[in-house]
């Protein structure tokens, strides 16, 4: 078949087109930006295509030809992430009908029961996203899941920094509500598996794992598989959803913005009420990927930096077309600029082999307080902070986050451009080049670049700029150092 993959640059997306691909399909991904998927192994097999389903104009092209197209992008994290859901979907499923599209696959999320009131703002645009999509006019499958247990994933991200950071630890009262978890494993092959539903099939179907747990149990069974000591757990009322996701944003990489709806959800228990799935998806012959197989397979993944994609991977909009810093004569406005250069006595590879390392536990090579400050600052007014790290320990890939940058343009061996995506009244990149130098020899390049937004811009510019020389300045001497003197394997 020809399956059309929306949000292919997320955590799911991210993983499914790949097994598409592997099960003999064609796949086409829509991204609003096909630079975006560039350097993902599989790019070169499937069919990228540029659109925005913001845009409907822009997505003809996307569905013509499509049989099944999977809708796995959401606005979480964003202002507003409701209407511009309903937005996206809308268009999404006029396009499907327009195009004969056989079949619409999405994932979304658990229904709560009536008893509990009112459903977060989250589950409730997931709701009315389903709703959407299944009105179409198109067989639609919805794929109602929990909590996703798997290497990268926003709420398996939660559960082990909360459990190995804090062996005793106070908690709100929904720690003790009932969740049934489901193995990321599982998720690919019931979205893989619904591309084969027979067309009289339009409804939601609830997926999840063998294990019915509390948010509590899930902590202590990571700790156990883990090899960690049982954790203190103690329950408080005062804790409201808006306390608990400052708290998880203190402790965790994944900033307030997604950790509030994230909580939110898990104040409703959320347990199957069916399998009717398994009539068309047949249960693997050795069952569900229990919770502790899933976390083990997860720390595994983590351990031998195999991480294929990240909550972090989508999180942020994408950077204007316009200005690049590669564009110094931009006219328009301001452009402040920070040029350190460093002669290496190394070859070009070996500065390649620190410059793309930069980041995650490896640091930003100077003055780790100041780095430490500026991502705590930027957690206090609600931004991504430091702690999204890196998904792989020695690769970078265009698109993916990379503590509070976004990684924007790598040459392989010459350039890396981070865009910023700390909080910051202006847009900034960092640029790391290698030059070659002669024989045996290279020079590092780096620029610092800043185009602010009014005054706010122009005034922070000025109280940051005296620190460059020890902050930027130290960074250029310790990635040349670095290069000459690498450590021992």
């Amino acid at each position: 078949m020809r399956c059309l993959v929306t949000g292919a640059t997320g955590y799911i997306g991210g993983r499914l087109a790949p097994r598409l691909l592997t099960e003999g399909h064609d796949v086409r991904c829509l991204a609003r930006k096909a630079g975006r998927l560039r350097d993902v192994p599989w790019a070169a097999k499937a069919e990228i295509v540029e659109g925005d389903l913001r845009r409907p104009e822009t997505l003809p092209a996307a569905f013509a030809g499509v049989d099944v197209a999977y809708y796995l992008v959401h606005s979480l994290g964003q202002r507003g992430f409701e209407a511009a859901d309903r937005e996206a979907a809308t268009n999404f499923a006029e396009a499907a009908r327009a195009a004969g599209v056989r079949r619409i696959v999405y994932l979304g999320g658990p229904e709560p029961a009536e008893r509990e009131g009112l459903p977060s703002a989250h589950l409730r645009s997931r709701a009315e996203v389903a709703r959407i999509l299944l009105d179409s006019g198109v067989p639609t499958a919805v794929l109602r899941a929990a909590v996703i247990i798997g290497s990268g994933s926003a709420s398996f991200e939660m559960l082990r920094y909360l459990t190995e950071r804090l062996p005793a630890m106070v908690t709100p009262r929904w720690v003790r509500n009932r969740i049934q978890p489901i193995a990321v494993r599982d998720v690919l092959r019931y979205l893989a598996g619904c591309a084969h539903l027979p067309p009289e099939v339009n409804r939601g179907f609830d997926i999840a794992g063998p294990d019915v747990l509390t948010f509590a149990q899930m902590m202590q069974r990571y700790a156990r598989v883990a090899g960690l000591r049982p954790r203190i757990i103690l329950p408080v009322r005062p804790l409201t959803p808006g306390l608990s996701s400052h708290w998880v944003g203190l402790i965790t990489p994944v900033p307030n913005a997604i950790a509030r709806p994230l909580v939110e959800s898990l104040i409703h228990e959320a347990v199957a009420h069916e399998h009717d799935i398994a009539r068309y998806v047949p249960d693997p012959p050795d069952g569900l990927t229990g919770f502790d197989q899933a976390v083990g397979l997860a720390l595994t993944k983590v351990r031998d930096a195999q991480v294929e994609t990240r909550w972090s991977n989508a999180s942020g909009p994408d950077a204007p077309a316009e200005p690049l810093p590669s564009d110094p004569d931009w006219s328009g406005g301001t452009a402040y600029t920070d040029v350190r250069e460093q002669a290496v006595d190394a070859p070009p590879a070996a500065l390649w082999r620190v410059i793309e390392g930069v980041g995650g536990e490896h640091g930003w090579y100077s003055f780790p307080l100041a780095w430490s400050v500026r991502g705590w600052l930027d957690r206090l007014v609600g931004g991504v902070g430091l702690r999204r790290g890196r998904r792989d320990p020695h690769r970078l890939q265009v698109g993916e986050a990379l503590d509070f940058w976004r990684v924007e343009e790598i040459v392989p061996g010459e350039l890396l451009r981070l865009r910023a995506e700390m909080r910051v009244p202006g847009r900034a990149w960092l640029e790391m080049r290698a030059e070659p130098a002669g024989a045996g020899h290279s020079r590092y390049v780096q620029r610092a670049v800043f185009l602010p937004h009014g005054l706010p811009g122009h005034l922070y510019w000025a109280s940051v700029a005296p620190f460059h020389a020890v902050v930027f300045g130290g960074m250029a001497r310790n990635i040349a150092r670095g290069a000459e003197h690498p450590p021992a394997p």
